[in-house]
């Protein structure tokens, strides 16, 4: 029989007298006239149809944003491609056995990692350096270009350490440099410089002091080929008084503010309305000064950019043609010029819809972008009788975005509504007020006629009138679920949309997907695992911070909710998710909100033995002591402060021992894993100060020794 027609005849609660205006029976609802009721669901996901690993790519669009180093294997789990499309069938590596050995305990083979993690994979890294220097040679050799390209990664989209020296040792054979925005940044490229390509370029960009130009200055004192770029132009002031005092002749490149721009978020820094770069009347001012100081043959590149993320080759076309008539002229005025750096903007498709409207795609590739570029400058300076410049680009989002893959636990999630009705239900829907009870009954009748627009409108119509009643204190809370109930009851019968669930991840979104709360950014998120099968529900992702925007609720594909697998089926282990395309920014940009620090990293590269992976490098997240540190706090002291009051209440050192495991913990939850009698974690997988499985904690363990050192 319908639900609609199985409410049992109501007994009044103790206390309650029973009205009987009703018998508590609800009529048969008469089937839909409209047709199947939509249910919410992707296309794919309708239940009737069979389900395999090529529907989940499609699902998630992982063969357009995922090409070529994301896929689904046979068993239903991401897998990598380290070397693209090159990679062979025995190169692949399956995603769930890396996280598997980054976060089984040591005791069982792994390396006792805590969730999340971040996966780097230097082979895609190189394929992306690679890949980009092949496609501006072979556009080079294509258009008879006289001259060649050679690159710079700007370091502000990761300063890992092992990024950029990854990068400056693939980037060797081809000259390849970095790009510095600050002094710290110029430190760090410096140092690394020292080991790559004599040729490769030292750009400096950002805003400047004098202490930022000797340093500079200082590097081309030891072999290094740096370029300062002035950003504005009292900084060439800077610069001439600087390697005066110094004794170094300066290379110097200039920014120009193009009137070519795109719109959208990403090309809110170009255009004559940018933050950086001259206008034409100071280039020409710059070109003056250089001259009166004899100077002018310093003037060596011209920098630009036209913004993050260009969405097609027309607008590129249009900025770098503008950009190489600026360069011409400044090479008849006198300049020694020899460079054009066309700044940042190759962009990836993060939704793989390959679109050249959006700020999440771009509607061409590596090859296009080159070429376009190749030819704009060429076309440009054969017009003027100027020889070809050295071709350089700022591409770091590009590059990284790649090779760095967040994985995280979804630990929880929220129950659909029971179809069990509450006892008395009836009668606490009769002791509703007139005007409740006319809603209800309308509610009812839409319902009878399968009528769903109308159902909703009365639906809502009464839920609120309730609420704010319960808020007038006419009604109890009793009332207020009987009413949540009867309008579940009715969506449920005539075939409503599906309810979003909420899943509870064990992530801080603030840390690890800023952009996504800053900027809205939409980043590829899916389930690494089980894609063989059915996904049946549809949900949302509840960071652990206490904060509303600490949830994800936008994805890629234009949905508002995530396809996921139900918890309670998921067998052997977590549900895990991973972020991919991330590899840009979202480590800089992490904040501590909630005192959540950053994510354990692995470093994962390719090999030949059994596993098809070597694990080069592992480092926990930062612990509970670390984000104490990083807000002024002395956890040695907050440690010792505790142990005397625990010592007063004549507690032993159990208590302290917990409390020292805990500094030395990663903030995030820990699952599966065994707990003392105090309730604190006690084995690997709950601390990033690893120890082994069920060792307890002794007087003797080295973190209850390091703090008890530290203390006195």
């Amino acid at each position: 029989m319908p639900a609609l027609a199985c409410v049992d005849a109501a007994v009044p609660p103790p206390g309650y007298a029973f009205p009987t205006t009703w018998d508590g029976s609800l009529p048969v609802p008469e089937p839909f006239s409209g047709g199947t009721p939509d249910t919410g669901l992707h296309p794919l996901l309708h239940p009737t149809s069979p389900w395999s690993t090529d529907l989940s790519a499609s699902l998630y669009k992982v063969d357009g944003w995922g090409a070529p180093y994301f896929y689904i294997n046979s068993a239903g789990n991401m897998s990598v491609r380290p070397h693209g499309a090159a990679t062979l069938p025995h190169q692949e590596l399956d995603l769930m056995k890396v996280v598997k050995k980054a976060t089984e305990p040591k005791s069982a083979g792994g390396l006792g990692l805590p969730l999340p993690l971040i996966v780097r994979f230097p082979d895609v890294l190189r394929d992306r350096l690679e890949s980009l220097n092949a496609a501006f040679e072979f556009a080079i050799q294509a258009n008879g270009y006289r001259s060649h390209y050679q690159g710079v990664y700007p370091v502000k989209c990761n300063q890992d350490r092992y990024i950029v020296e990854d990068l400056v040792e693939f980037g060797a054979p081809f000259r390849f440099g970095l790009e510095a925005g600050s002094k710290p940044e110029l430190l760090l490229a410096m140092s690394c410089l020292t080991k790559g390509s004599p040729d490769a370029f030292l750009v400096c960009n950002g805003y400047k002091d004098e202490e930022y130009v000797a340093l500079a200055l200082i590097s081309r004192t030891i072999g290094i080929n740096t370029v300062i770029v002035l950003e504005q132009e009292e900084e060439l002031d800077t610069v001439i008084e600087t390697s005066r005092r110094v004794g170094v002749k300066p290379v110097i490149g200039l920014r120009a503010k193009l009137r070519t721009k795109h719109s959208g978020h990403f090309g809110s820094t170009s255009g004559e309305k940018g933050k950086f770069g001259l206008t034409t009347a100071q280039i020409l001012s710059v070109v003056s000064k250089l001259s009166q100081v004899e100077m002018l043959d310093c003037l060596q590149l011209l920098h630009f950019h036209i913004g993050s993320q260009i969405p097609n080759t027309a607008l590129l076309a249009d900025g770098v043609s503008e950009a190489a008539q600026i360069y011409c002229e400044l090479t008849r005025l006198g300049a020694s010029m020899r460079v054009i750096d066309v700044g940042g903007g190759l962009g990836i498709d993060y939704d793989g819809t390959h679109s050249g409207g959006s700020d999440l795609s771009v509607g061409y590739g590596l090859d296009e972008y080159a070429a376009t570029v190749v030819q704009a400058v060429r076309y440009v300076c054969d017009q003027k009788g100027v020889n070809h410049p050295v071709l350089c680009s700022e591409s770091g989002r590009a590059l990284v975005s790649h090779h760095s893959v967040l994985i995280f636990e979804a630990f929880s999630a929220s129950q659909p509504a029971s179809l069990e009705l509450r006892q008395n239900l009836v009668y606490y829907l009769d002791q509703l007020t007139d005007d409740s009870r006319a809603d209800y009954r309308n509610l009812m009748a839409s319902a009878v006629q399968g009528d769903y627009d109308t159902c909703n409108v009365y639906a809502e119509q009464l839920k609120k009138r309730c609420a704010e009643q319960f808020k007038d204190g006419m009604l109890g809370l009793e009332h207020l679920a009987a009413v949540d109930d009867l309008c579940e009851l009715v969506a449920r019968e005539i075939g409503a949309a599906k309810p979003v669930r909420e899943y509870h991840i064990n992530l801080s979104l603030f840390t690890s997907i800023p952009d996504f709360w800053a900027i809205g950014q939409l980043f590829p998120i899916l389930p690494i695992h089980h894609l063989d099968q059915r996904p049946g529900v549809d949900g949302v992702l509840l960071d652990l911070t206490c904060d509303s925007d600490g949830k994800v609720d936008r994805f890629i594909d234009g949905r508002s909710s995530l396809p996921l697998h139900e918890l309670g089926s998921i067998e052997g282990g977590g549900y895990y998710l991973g972020m991919f395309l991330g590899g840009a920014y979202q480590e800089a940009l992490g904040g501590l909100h909630n005192l959540f620090g950053g994510p354990s990293v692995v470093r994962v590269s390719q090999s030949d033995g059994p596993h098809c992976f070597t694990v080069t490098r592992a480092v926990p997240g930062a612990s509970c002591a670390d984000v104490l540190r990083a807000m002024q706090h002395e956890p040695e002291l907050m440690f010792d402060s505790l142990k005397r009051r625990i010592e007063e209440y004549s507690l032993g050192d159990t208590k302290a021992c917990a409390i020292s495991h805990a500094f030395y913990s990663m903030p995030y939850l820990v699952y599966g894993t065994h707990l003392s009698g105090d309730g604190m974690v006690s084995d690997s997988e709950g601390s990033s100060g690893v120890t082994e499985e069920g060792s307890g904690y002794d007087d003797d363990d080295d973190e209850w020794d390091m703090m008890r050192c530290l203390s006195v």
